[in-house]
C-alpha cells in the first residue's frame, strides 16, 4: 500500500494550466492555475498512477485556444505483470483535440505572433470598456467550423471548474466517432468573450486574449393556434425557419477563466446575454441548467437590478391591511404574472426575487441583518408586516415540497417550514446586502468616471465591419 501511494500522483495538483500570449519574437506566460476537478478525467479518487514528480502542462494560446500537452515526469513505474504506470496522453486524447498534441516547438512558434486581422468567431455583439482593455462579446453558432473549433478546444476545462460539467461539441456517446459534429448543433448559439489590447510591441493591432464563454440551446416551444393573417405571404430574403420558431432557450454552459474571475467580468456577459434573449421576439423564456452556488448568487443580483429598473417592479409595494388581518395575496398577482412573462425569468426564479424585493422593503425593525446593529423595537403594525411577509414565503416552500411535507404530522411540518424560512432569509439578508454594496461601488464608480471625462463605450453599429464578413482561419482540430 505504501508503495502504491508512492507512486499515485494527485491529479489536480500535477495538472498546470496556463494562458501563452504572443511577445516580441517569443512567448510569454500571463497566467498559470490549477483545476478545480479532475475527477471526470482521472477518475473519482482524482490520483495517476506509476509516477513520481509528475506534471502535465496544458498550454494554451490565448487568442484561438489551440491547446499543447507535455507529460514530464521524474520516474516512471516499471510494469509489473497486469500492473502498469497510466498513459496519461492516452486519457487526455478523449478530452482534448488530437492538436494539442503536437510538438511543443509548432506551437511555440504558432503562439509568438497573432495572425494580421484576426477576430474572434462568429459576428461582433457588444462591447464595454475595462480598466486593462476593451471586452468583446461574440456571437455564433456551433455549427459554425470556427466556432464550434474554440468550443472544442476549451470545453476540457468545463469539468475541470464546474462540478458535473459536460461537453456540447461532440457527441461523446458515439463510439465510433465521438467527435463527430452534434446533429443539433445549429440549435447551440455561443457567446464568446474576449479582452482586447493595443500593444506597442504589436505596431498598434489589437490582440485578443480568451476571457471565457457561455453556451444556451433552443427547445422549440407550441403557442396556442391563432387564426392565419390574411395578408401573410411568403419571405422574398433568405429566411431561417429555426431563427423564427418561438423558443425556450437554455443557458448551459458558463465559463470565466479563474484569473479573470472576482472582477464582475461573469456578470456583465450574464448581464449582456439577459438582454439579449429579453430583446429577443421567439424567446419565451430564459432558463439555466443546474447552475452552482457562486453562479445562482451572480444571477440572483444581476436578475434583481434587471427588474428594479423596470418602474412597474420597483414601484410595486406588498399589501399592508391592519393587524389581525390576512389578504388573500400578499403581491398582486396578476401584475406579476405579466411582468413574468414580459422578463421571461423562470418562475422559481422570480418568486425568489419577489420574495426579496419584499424581504427588503419590510421596516428595519424586523429585518434579518448581520452584525450587532441596533434596531428600533417593531411596533405591532410592523410584527404583522413581517408575519404576512413570512406567509407569503411559506407558501412557495410548501408548494415546493409538498410531497415530502405532506408525510409528516402538523407539527414537525411547522418545525420544518420555520427551519427553510430561516435558511431563505438568511440568505436574501446576505443578497441584499452584498447587493446594496454593489450598488454603492457601482455608483462611485460611474462619478469617477464622470469625473475623467466618462468611458467609452462602442456600439454594435460602430463595430459592424468586425463581424461575419472576416473569417478566422480554422485549423485541422
Amino acid at each position: 500500500m505504501a508503495e502504491t501511494d508512492e507512486w499515485s500522483a494527485n491529479a489536480t495538483e500535477s495538472l498546470n494550466i496556463s494562458l501563452i500570449a504572443p511577445a516580441t519574437g517569443a512567448t510569454k506566460t500571463i497566467a498559470s492555475f490549477n483545476p478545480k476537478f479532475t475527477y471526470s478525467i482521472f477518475g473519482d479518487d482524482e490520483r495517476i498512477f506509476g509516477y513520481k514528480d509528475l506534471r502535465i502542462d496544458l498550454r494554451y494560446r490565448t487568442f484561438d485556444m489551440r491547446p499543447n500537452v507535455k507529460v514530464s515526469y521524474g520516474k516512471k513505474f516499471q510494469s509489473v505483470g497486469e500492473t502498469e504506470a497510466a498513459d496519461v496522453n492516452a486519457t487526455l486524447k478523449e478530452h482534448l483535440p488530437l492538436v494539442a498534441f503536437e510538438s511543443a516547438r509548432e506551437f511555440n512558434t504558432g503562439a509568438q505572433s497573432q495572425p494580421d486581422g484576426w477576430t474572434p468567431p462568429g459576428a461582433f455583439h457588444s462591447s464595454y470598456e475595462g480598466h486593462d482593455g476593451t471586452y468583446e462579446v461574440w456571437k455564433g453558432s456551433l455549427a459554425d467550423p470556427a466556432v464550434r473549433q474554440i468550443v472544442t478546444r476549451v470545453e476540457a476545462l468545463i469539468p475541470m471548474f464546474i462540478e458535473g460539467g459536460s461537453y456540447i461539441s461532440r457527441e461523446t456517446n458515439n463510439e465510433e466517432d465521438p467527435w463527430k459534429v452534434p446533429e443539433d448543433a445549429n440549435r447551440w448559439t455561443v457567446f464568446f468573450l474576449y479582452r482586447k489590447q493595443t500593444s506597442p510591441e504589436a505596431s498598434g493591432r489589437p490582440s485578443y486574449t480568451f476571457v471565457g464563454y457561455a453556451t444556451v440551446y433552443r427547445f422549440f416551444c407550441f403557442r396556442p393556434l391563432t387564426p392565419p393573417s390574411s395578408e401573410w405571404d411568403l419571405p422574398k430574403e433568405e429566411f431561417n425557419l429555426l431563427e423564427e420558431l418561438p423558443c425556450r432557450s437554455r443557458l448551459s454552459q458558463f465559463l470565466i477563466l479563474p484569473p479573470f474571475q472576482g472582477k464582475g467580468i461573469g456578470a456583465r456577459l450574464y448581464k449582456t446575454i439577459f438582454e439579449h434573449y429579453y430583446n429577443n421576439p421567439q424567446t419565451l423564456e430564459l432558463t439555466v441548467e443546474d447552475p452552482n452556488e457562486a453562479f445562482d448568487d451572480m444571477r440572483d443580483l444581476a436578475d434583481l437590478t434587471f427588474l428594479r429598473s423596470l418602474p412597474e417592479f420597483s414601484s410595486h409595494r406588498p399589501s399592508q391591511p391592519p393587524s389581525g388581518t390576512v389578504p388573500k395575496d400578499l403581491v398582486d398577482q396578476e401584475l406579476l404574472k405579466n411582468l413574468r412573462q414580459k422578463t421571461k425569468i423562470v418562475e422559481r426564479q422570480f418568486k425568489r426575487l419577489i420574495e426579496m424585493q419584499t424581504m427588503s422593503q419590510l421596516p428595519a425593525s424586523v429585518k434579518v441583518g448581520f452584525g450587532e446593529e441596533q434596531k428600533a423595537k417593531p411596533t405591532k403594525e410592523e410584527k404583522h408586516h413581517y408575519h404576512l411577509w413570512q406567509l407569503f414565503v411559506k407558501q412557495r416552500l410548501y408548494r415546493q415540497n409538498a410531497d415530502v411535507l405532506g408525510q409528516l404530522d402538523q407539527s414537525e411540518r411547522s418545525e420544518k417550514l420555520n427551519e427553510a424560512l430561516g435558511s431563505v432569509e438568511l440568505e436574501y439578508a446576505r443578497l441584499l446586502d452584498w447587493h446594496a454594496r454593489w450598488e454603492e461601488h457601482a455608483a462611485a464608480a460611474s462619478a469617477a468616471a464622470a469625473e475623467s471625462g466618462g468611458s467609452k463605450r462602442k456600439s454594435a453599429d460602430d463595430a459592424e465591419d468586425q463581424g461575419a464578413s472576416k473569417k478566422p482561419r480554422v485549423e485541422d482540430a
